[in-house]
């Protein structure tokens, strides 16, 4: 289920609205007191392997499960020894991102997540509305 929805423009990079959007995550509590602002884990694919995006995800002490580019890998060796360590992966939290990809493909049963209004208030509502069907539809027990 969609826990926080950001949209841009198409011609832009997702990458430099990764912050943004952890910025607006809200997870409830069970119990009283106030929504959790700092996930366990970022799950995202190698579009976010900026290190900017890996250096907040450090300063706010989120474990990031994103793989490192090609391209990425091959400046760090040809850096050598001043390239540094390779950030850490962990391959059995990145095979549930398939949760991510899932949400994806149910808001696009909506036709939502495919953009077919030219304004984005419009868009961003068809997205809110499609993401508080799929609430409704699953709800938490």
């Amino acid at each position: 289920r969609p826990v926080a929805r950001l949209t841009s423009p198409g011609q832009h990079g997702d990458s430099p609205r990764f912050v943004p959007l952890m910025d607006a995550i809200r997870v409830r509590r069970r119990g009283p007191g106030r929504p959790r602002r700092r996930p366990g884990r970022a799950m995202a694919d190698k579009a976010y392997s900026a290190a900017g995006n890996r250096a907040w995800l450090r300063r706010h002490h989120i474990t990031a499960v994103i793989p490192v580019k090609e391209d990425q890998k091959k400046h760090r060796r040809n850096r050598g020894r001043a390239g540094g360590r390779p950030p850490v992966f962990d391959a059995s939290w990145y095979k549930k991102r398939n949760t991510v990809e899932r949400c994806f493909s149910k808001l696009k049963q909506f036709r939502a997540a495919t953009r077919y209004d030219k304004r984005e208030r419009i868009y961003q509502g068809t997205i809110d509305v499609a993401s508080i069907s799929i609430w409704l539809r699953d709800p938490v027990p």
